[in-house]
């Protein structure tokens, strides 16, 4: 027994000498020399690249241009060329015919948790404590960006201090994974069903949590279901005075409520998640998911008082996260997850997925009304983006475990397809529409010369057939190409463990 606090301070000591090891660099200057571990992943890497042939996404919404010539200098985008331009001397060359690049995917509701199992009762309730999720930082990095994530939001943490390392590391290149924006902890009230949440009712917390997590390095905040008016609007003006955004799942406040407030984003769309229409609500009080649907199935996306909502949020510019996968994966008359999917899963994770699927098959009526509402949420966030809303997109892999990270982001662009989008307005959505709710826009987002290479090389053409941008063959962060199938071969079967 006496060896024990030896071998503790050993590996403590090991530990400290990795975090000295893997401290991000200082700005200005230029990322580090990638790890061992993250050169397994490597499938292209030089200093000046041109990719010929290529059909170019630029996300901005426009057409796709045929037969490119991209260059990338030094990280960047360097030229777009007509393709009979002849690359420049020195390149290396990568003929891309009949492939599409785009701008690398800008996911605002990609977590590090999953739901790895609904934690049952023998009546179908969950039972004390509430209902858990699971850090996994380990595989979710890697599947995001195997899927071309390059920059990503937690919009919400239950372990903000993993979340902040994750992204330390990824910074330093010591793993692979997307730039993250880590969202602090969640800002929720009581009554919450996840006792892994914080049990928020003074303002004064909020004032000293949001001040606390700014300084440890947090650069956004997620409000949650319980939490009251007052201290949302304190976390608010504290967010706002550190520099940095805020968003809402939320419910005890409405839509409404939020923006008078000056809330930043609101999450997932109002059909599932906005109050204000629900009879006879008690201030500050979470009404009941069935009080929730019942006074959205009685309303038009075309009514007055829809279209009243709409034209608040975008004048106050209040931005929606479109999380449509998540909603999806409750439908039972939706496709279930693919094969390749379900080798991603944990034994666990996939079995406690396939049951909740079953139960909901064994209810067709109720099916039927969630179909719909899916459907109403889609017409939402049409109807939003066609009056100067500014929708942003990610799958949030929660909910009943379907949705996994990566994949959930390619299913979020083509149920936005689904919805009645262009494949191009789509894909503008998942693209520069995030970089600019980040302030980036500036470097990312776009296909344009001087901006930062964080591109998504695909086969097929999704300008076409959206699912084509499930194909993605080479993935660039900083000029970097990944190779994606070895990212997520890495982490196959662990989707709920690590």
């Amino acid at each position: 027994m006496r060896h024990i606090p030896l071998l503790l301070a050993g590996l403590l000591g090991a530990l400290a000498h990795m975090q000295l090891q893997a401290q991000p660099p200082a700005p200005g200057r230029l990322p580090q020399a990638p790890s061992a571990e993250v050169r397994k992943f490597i499938k292209v890497d030089a200093p000046l690249l041109a990719l010929t042939h290529v059909r170019v996404i630029d996300g901005t919404g426009a057409p796709a241009r045929e037969d490119r010539t991209v260059i990338l200098r030094d990280g960047r985008i360097d030229a777009i060329l007509d393709g009979a331009a002849a690359p420049p001397g020195g390149a290396q060359v990568l003929d891309l015919q009949g492939r599409t690049l785009m701008p690398g995917l800008v996911g605002m509701h990609n977590h590090l948790m999953y739901t790895a199992s609904i934690n049952l009762d023998e009546d179908d309730r969950i039972p004390p404590p509430g209902f858990f999720v699971t850090e996994i930082a380990f595989s979710a990095p890697r599947m995001y960006l195997a899927a071309g994530v390059t920059t990503m939001r937690t919009t919400g943490s239950i372990e903000p201090y993993t979340d902040l390392n994750i992204r330390r590391l990824v910074d330093a290149n010591q793993i692979p994974g997307p730039h993250i924006d880590v969202t602090g902890p969640y800002l929720e009230g009581r009554a919450s069903s996840f006792p892994q949440m914080t049990a928020m009712d003074e303002r004064e917390q909020a004032r000293r949590t949001v001040a606390f997590w700014a300084g440890e390095g947090a650069t956004s905040f997620k409000a949650y279901m319980n939490i009251p008016a007052d201290v949302l609007a304190t976390a608010i003006t504290e967010a706002h005075k550190h520099g940095t955004k805020i968003t809402g799942h939320l419910c005890s406040v409405d839509y409404r409520q939020a923006a008078r407030l000056g809330i930043d984003n609101l999450e997932h769309g109002p059909v599932f998640t906005d109050t204000e229409f629900v009879p006879n609500r008690k201030k500050d009080v979470c009404p009941s998911g069935a009080e929730i649907s019942a006074s959205w199935e009685k309303l038009e996306v075309s009514s007055p008082e829809v279209q009243s909502l709409i034209r608040d949020l975008v004048a106050r510019k209040v931005a929606i996260t479109s999380t449509l996968p998540v909603f999806e994966s409750f439908v039972a008359t939706r496709p279930l997850l693919s094969k390749k999917q379900m080798a991603m899963m944990s034994a666990e994770s996939l079995r406690s997925h396939l049951a909740a699927r079953a139960a909901a098959a064994a209810n067709p009526a109720r099916a039927a009304r969630q179909e719909a509402a899916l459907k109403k949420e889609m017409a939402f966030e049409l109807a939003f983006v066609r009056a100067g809303g500014l929708l942003l997109a990610g799958p949030d892999p929660t909910g009943n475990g379907g949705v996994l990270p990566g994949f959930g982001d390619h299913r979020e662009v083509e149920l936005l397809v689904e919805a009645g989008f262009t494949p191009v307005e789509a894909i503008q959505v998942a693209t520069a529409n995030g970089a600019r709710y980040l302030g980036k826009l500036d470097r990312i987002g776009t296909v344009e010369a001087g901006k930062n290479a964080d591109l998504v090389v695909v086969g097929g053409d999704p300008s076409r057939r959206i699912q084509d941008i499930e194909n993605v063959e080479i993935v660039f962060k900083d000029g970097v190409g990944y190779d994606p199938v070895k990212l997520n071969a890495s982490v196959r079967g662990m989707v709920g463990t690590r």
